[in-house]
């Protein structure tokens, strides 16, 4: 486990990514009696912290930190771990690995920053809803060239790994994002392609750029490729305002010596029906009501549209704006 003097390398996004020091030992000291330590359900909070005070006729009575007294059946109480495993990067270490004990310390993290955690081979990710600096130049090289155990658990490092077990070897690597939606897969994908557009750039830019071909380095390109695709295939939807509504396949190809070679991209599954019908909290793609902001006026006299949406009923059955 690094020490806070090592967690410097990764700047100000240290506290976001692993618990402090003095946190760590003081925890390891903490009086715990696992005998009596457990979880008890509560249809309010789901699940309480409490102490055992007695088993009987298969009834288990456990008085919660929180005053209360409740007597369950002995399946609702569950053990829990001792306080040095309170935020553990890698929920698989648990003795008790449960589902109160899965949900307190997703929880604690997440009351920390700490969006980020280990279970097995899986990274779990919770959607912080707002901006966290866990994604800056000086992070990226801070999981550089690191195995998994030897740095806090993040997306980068799962790139890393992937990266260089690619190289050493030389064998195609997948990773696997998925989730409900909301749940961050856009972002999470967009800093795989981040990461691996920084570590294994491809060299210096032109300087001189070419009339009517897109400009900017391949890493550049990569990155930017992502935005227009949302355009086309992203749409307001009840649960998110930008929620990707097709599937998409990427690959990068990397040249012998790790270098970014090129990339390409496969779209499928497209939710078609969209284009003429949306609940009415939804929208239709992003790209129609692009076309009619008139940022672009030679588009609007191209294709013969105006910059009112309830000219067009397929695209105006829902909400027109995002708030």
């Amino acid at each position: 486990m690094s020490t806070d003097a090592e967690m410097e390398a990764y700047g100000p996004a240290a506290i976001f990514l692993r618990k402090p020091e003095k946190e760590r030992i003081e925890a390891q000291s903490a009086p715990f009696d696992a005998k009596t330590a457990y979880f008890v359900v509560d249809p309010d909070e789901m699940y309480l912290k409490g102490k055992l005070v007695k088993k009987e006729g298969g009834k288990a009575t456990v008085d919660t930190d929180s005053g209360k007294s409740i007597t369950v059946k002995e399946d609702d109480i569950h053990p829990r771990n001792p306080p040095k495993f309170d935020k553990i990067e890698d929920m698989a270490m648990m003795t008790h690995l449960n589902e109160p004990c899965v949900l307190y310390n997703l929880k604690e993290r997440y009351a920390s920053w700490m969006i980020y955690t280990y279970s097995g081979l899986f990274c779990v990710v919770v959607n912080p809803y707002k901006w966290l600096p866990v994604y800056d130049a000086v992070v990226v090289n801070g999981y550089r060239g690191k195995k998994r155990i030897e740095a806090p658990p993040h997306i980068f490092s799962i790139s890393d790994n992937a990266y260089q077990f690619m190289l050493t070897d030389r064998e195609n690597q997948s990773i696997l994002i998925t989730g409900e939606s909301g749940a961050g897969k856009t972002v999470n994908t967009k800093r795989v392609i981040q990461y691996f557009a920084t570590i294994a750039v491809a060299g210096a830019k032109k300087a001189e750029p070419t009339p009517g071909k897109m400009q900017g380095s391949l890493e550049d390109q990569i990155i930017a490729a992502n935005p227009l695709l949302e355009a086309y295939g992203n749409a307001k939807t009840v649960r998110n305002d930008n929620s990707s509504r097709f599937g998409k396949f990427i690959r990068i190809h990397f040249g012998t010596s790790g270098k970014l070679a090129s990339a390409d991209i496969e779209t499928y599954l497209l939710e078609k029906s969209r284009v003429t019908f949306q609940l009415s909290a939804e929208r239709s793609y992003h790209i129609f009501y692009q076309l009619m902001t008139g940022h672009k006026p030679e588009l609007l006299e191209a294709l013969l549209i105006t910059t009112n949406p309830y000219d067009y009923p397929m695209i105006s059955q829902g909400e027109i704006t995002v708030k």
